[in-house]
C-alpha cells in the first residue's frame, strides 16, 4: 500500500485493514479524493482513514448519511451525531487503514482551519457545561402532554357526543398530541432524551409507531441525511421536492434546460392546495409504508398498525367507519398545516443547492435560521426556533438550545457567519416569499433561453 509521495501508489480498499500494532500508512488528501464512488469510498475522521466500502449498508443511522461525507473529514458529523464517542470507535477500528500524512491539513479544500478549531472547542465547552445532559422531568412533562391532549379528545367525543363542535374539538386536541408527538419522536431520534442511544431508540419506537402510526426507521433514514447535509440537493430529502417544486439553484437549471412540468411561478399559490394539507396525510403515510414493506421493518409495521386499531377502536362506538376515516384524515390535515409551517420555516429562505464541501459550522449556520424565542415559539415549534443550535449540536437536549445559543453567536461574530434571528411571522411568511422567489427566477430563466 503505497504511502504520499510514492508515484503510483494510490492506496485500494481491497487491502484490508490496518494490523493491530503496524505502523499506519499516511496519505494526503490528492489519493483520498479518489474514493468516493459506491464500493470504493473513505473517510477521514480525527486524522485517520477509514474504508467504510463495504461497512457503509451496515452503519446503524442509515448507509446514505455516511456515504454523504465519503472522501472527506467527517470528524465534527461524526461528534455531532454520536453520544458515546469511545462506543462508537470499537466499530471503526476494523475499518482503519491509514492517517494522514503529518504535513497535511485536518480538513481538505479551502475550509477555515480557526473556525474548525474554535467550533471543537465550544463543542468541548458545552460539554464540560453539562448542556449535553438532559432533564428527565422535561421530557416526561412533553409525555404527559402528548397522553393527556389524546385523552382529553376521546373524553369530548365520549362525554358530548359525536356532533360538530365537541367533533371539532376532538379533532384540535388529537392534532396537538400528534404534532407533539412529532417533536417528541424527533427528540428520540437524535438521542437526546435518554442517555442510553437503546432506551432511545425504543421510546422512539413507542412514540412513532403506536402514538402516531409511523415508521421510526423510515424517519431516521430520512432526517439523518437532513441534518448530515441540510439544503444540498440529492442528499437532503427535505429540498430535493423536483419537479413538484423548485428551490434554490433548481430554478434556474429547470429554466435553462426548458422544464416546465408545473407552472412553478405559481407554485406559492399551490404550495397551499399540496404543501401543508397533504404533507403527513399523503407523502409521508405513502413513504413510510413503503419503506416499511421494503426494508422489511415488521416490528415497525407492528407498532403502526398497533396505532391504527386502537384509534379505531376509540372511536367506532361514537362514529361510522366513513366517519372514523374522515375524522382520521381532518386530524392528519390540521397537524400537517402545523409540521410543515414550524419546519420549513428555517430551511427554505436560505441557500439551497448543490455541493459546496464546507465545514461543519459553516454548512449547518449558513442553511438555517433561527426564530425569536417566547415560551409560546418555543412550545409552538419544539424549541425548533433554535434551529442553528439544534444543527450544530443534534445530541443537545432541548431544553439547553437557549443555554449554548450566546456562545454560537459569538463564533459565529468572530468568524462572519450570520447568524439570523427572525419574528415568527417573518419567517412563516419567508416560506411563500422564497417559493415566490425562486418561481419567478425559473420563468425569467426560461423566457431567456
Amino acid at each position: 500500500m503505497g504511502g504520499v509521495g510514492e508515484p503510483g501508489g494510490e492506496p485500494g480498499p481491497r487491502e484490508g485493514p490496518a494490523q493491530l500494532g503496524a505502523p499506519l500508512p499516511t496519505f494526503c488528501w490528492e489519493q483520498i479524493r479518489l474514493h468516493n464512488r459506491p464500493g470504493d469510498m473513505w473517510l477521514v475522521i480525527e486524522r485517520r482513514v477509514y474504508d467504510i466500502s463495504r461497512w457503509a449498508q451496515e452503519h446503524p443511522g442509515g448507509s446514505r448519511p455516511i456515504r454523504h461525507f465519503g472522501a472527506e473529514d467527517a470528524t465534527d458529523a461524526f461528534r455531532a451525531f454520536h453520544r458515546d464517542l469511545n462506543f462508537v470507535r470499537k466499530f471503526l477500528q476494523p475499518l482503519l487503514i491509514g492517517q494522514l500524512a503529518p504535513e497535511e491539513p485536518g480538513q481538505d479544500g479551502s475550509q477555515n482551519a480557526q473556525l474548525i478549531e474554535d467550533f471543537r472547542a465550544l463543542h468541548q465547552a458545552a460539554k464540560d457545561m453539562k448542556l449535553f445532559e438532559p432533564k428527565y422531568t422535561f421530557f416526561a412533562l412533553v409525555l404527559g402532554q402528548i397522553l393527556a391532549m389524546e385523552v382529553l379528545a376521546w373524553l369530548i367525543v365520549y362525554l358530548f357526543g359525536s356532533g360538530w363542535v365537541p367533533s371539532t374539538l376532538a379533532t384540535f386536541f388529537m392534532a396537538l398530541s400528534q404534532i407533539q408527538g412529532w417533536l417528541l419522536q424527533h427528540d428520540l431520534g437524535h438521542a437526546s432524551v435518554f442517555r442510553n442511544t437503546w432506551r432511545n431508540s425504543l421510546a422512539q419506537q413507542f412514540v412513532m409507531g403506536q402514538l402516531k402510526g409511523f415508521s421510526s426507521h423510515w424517519w431516521n433514514f430520512r432526517h439523518f441525511q437532513h441534518h448530515a447535509k441540510p439544503n444540498i440537493f440529492f442528499k437532503d430529502p427535505d429540498v430535493t421536492t423536483a419537479p413538484i417544486f423548485l428551490l434554490g439553484d433548481a430554478s434556474v437549471e429547470y429554466g435553462r434546460k426548458k422544464r416546465r412540468y408545473l407552472p412553478y411561478n405559481y407554485q406559492h399559490l399551490y404550495f397551499f392546495l399540496i404543501g401543508p394539507p397533504l404533507l403527513t396525510l399523503v407523502n409521508f403515510e405513502v413513504d413510510s409504508l413503503a419503506y416499511m414493506l421494503v426494508r422489511m421493518q415488521w416490528r415497525d409495521l407492528l407498532w403502526a398498525a398497533s396505532f391504527y386499531s386502537r384509534f379505531f377502536l376509540s372511536y367506532l362506538p361514537f362514529y361510522r367507519v366513513s366517519e372514523v376515516l374522515l375524522l382520521y384524515v381532518a386530524v392528519r390535515v390540521l397537524e400537517s398545516h402545523w409540521f410543515v409551517w414550524i419546519t420549513q420555516m428555517n430551511h427554505i429562505p436560505k441557500e439551497i443547492g448543490y455541493e459546496k464541501h464546507r465545514d461543519w459550522a459553516s454548512s449547518q449556520v449558513e442553511t438555517t435560521c433561527n426564530v425569536e424565542s417566547s415560551l409560546f415559539t418555543d412550545w409552538f415549534t419544539g424549541h425548533l426556533n433554535f434551529q442553528i443550535e439544534h444543527h450544530l449540536f443534534p445530541t443537545m437536549p432541548r431544553h439547553n438550545y437557549h443555554r449554548v445559543a450566546p456562545m454560537v453567536q459569538a463564533l459565529c461574530a468572530k468568524h462572519g457567519l450570520v447568524y439570523e434571528v427572525k419574528p415568527l411571522f417573518t419567517a412563516l411568511g419567508d416560506i411563500i416569499r422564497s417559493l415566490k422567489k425562486s418561481g419567478n427566477r425559473w420563468l425569467e430563466t426560461y423566457l431567456q433561453q
